[in-house]
């Protein structure tokens, strides 16, 4: 049997282990949801622009003037808003994961000064 130090170790290590992997998956996640909404915004945009829109002459800055880029201004709001949710809710979830380290290493400091006593 491995005594208390080495028990200790064994669990830090596994603890870590699964973190990695948790976000890995979490990554993973984030990835194919990213390649999704860009899939999902090209048909949008290949749908709702006219064929002859991307022929036009000059800067793309131009394009955005004529009177049917709608569906150029209609990606790039909903983009900024994909964006903007996803930068959110990847704040929240690692407020979340630093509240949980937090409670925890108050727990440990608690136990330690009881100990101490």
């Amino acid at each position: 049997m491995y005594d208390t130090a080495r028990r200790v170790a064994l669990v830090k290590q596994r603890v870590r282990e699964n973190t990695r992997r948790r976000q890995r998956c979490g990554i993973y996640g984030l990835s194919a949801a990213c390649m999704l909404l860009f899939a999902v915004l090209m048909q949008a945009a290949d749908a709702l622009i006219a064929p002859g829109q991307t022929a036009a002459w000059g800067s793309f800055g131009a394009m955005l003037l004529r009177e049917d880029a709608g569906g150029y201004v209609l990606v790039a709001v909903v983009s900024f808003a994909a964006a903007a949710t996803i930068t959110a809710l990847c704040f929240r979830l690692r407020n979340r994961e630093n509240r949980r380290k937090d409670g925890a290493n108050k727990h440990a400091r608690h136990e330690q000064e009881e100990k101490s006593q």
